[in-house]
């Protein structure tokens, strides 16, 4: 694939990156010439990745504050300066009632997708500020646009979209963009077994979308590729959902559904 202005030759460091999102994260932005460091606390899958696409695999556990800071300094004083990241490392959750939700299943979700994206964002934002340069894009999820019976993935990713403002306007006269990308329902090993458990209906949520299927992480990655490219380079603190049409289309049910193709 031929280079996008913004992407060739510069470090790109894709939390997560070892699965799903992530790994078509690092895999687009490899094939438009970044160097691409995946990062996950899989690290034998990360390197796994990272030998396939050439480029750099660590581990990174982002929940752990003790260290983050000084793994995203090793990679940098390793193999460069980062001027892209990617935060797509999290977990999801099955939808539970409040009286069969378990307060640990809750903390450990708020720990990664929420608390763990502010310790990532500020590891590597905080040096690109310094750098005066720099583009971030976070993950959310419609989750966090809408009332699910996710109990905690919702409102940590609400909470990311709301941060992705945050720091855009924090670290914007430093250089630095943040934005996010919002999936819906997307086709990744997680939500495959989910699927495959029987937790998930693949045909509710493919008929509760305008384009009646679901997302692939390929089409979250190209958002992600056009957010920390030169062709967004005045776009920062948005969040843009990647979901199908999942929603404009769900409030249809209430006028009987969605017409049929024509």
């Amino acid at each position: 694939m031929t280079g996008i202005r913004g992407v060739a030759g510069q470090v790109a460091l894709v939390t997560g990156g070892a699965s799903g999102i992530g790994e078509c994260c690092a895999r687009l932005l490899a094939g438009r010439g970044a160097t691409v460091v995946v990062a996950d606390v899989n690290f034998a899958r990360a390197e796994q990745v990272a030998q396939s696409i050439g480029g750099h695999a660590t581990r990174l556990d982002i929940t752990d504050d003790r260290r983050i800071a000084h793994e995203i300094a090793n990679v940098e004083k390793q193999i460069g300066p980062l001027e892209i990241g990617v935060l797509s490392a999290g977990v999801a959750q099955v939808p539970t009632r409040t009286e069969d939700y378990q307060m640990s299943d809750w903390d450990r979700i708020i720990d990664i997708d929420l608390r763990g994206a502010y310790l990532s964002a500020a590891a590597i934002g905080n040096s690109m500020c310094r750098r005066g340069r720099g583009s971030i894009v976070m993950i959310g999820s419609t989750a966090g646009l809408r009332s699910v019976p996710l109990h905690a993935y919702g409102p940590a990713k609400a909470a990311v979209i709301a941060m992705t403002a945050n720091l855009a306007a924090e670290w914007g006269r430093s250089g630095v963009r943040v934005n996010c990308v919002s999936p819906g329902y997307t086709l990744t090993p997680m939500l495959q077994g989910m699927i495959e458990r029987g937790e998930r209906d693949p045909s509710i949520m493919e008929g509760d979308s305008a384009l009646g299927r679901l997302v692939e992480a390929d089409d979250v990655a190209r958002a992600v590729g056009f957010l920390i490219s030169d062709e967004a380079s005045a776009i920062t603190g948005v969040n843009i959902p990647v979901e199908a049409g999942w929603l404009s289309a769900t409030s249809w049910h209430t006028y009987g559904g969605l017409p049929p193709a024509r």
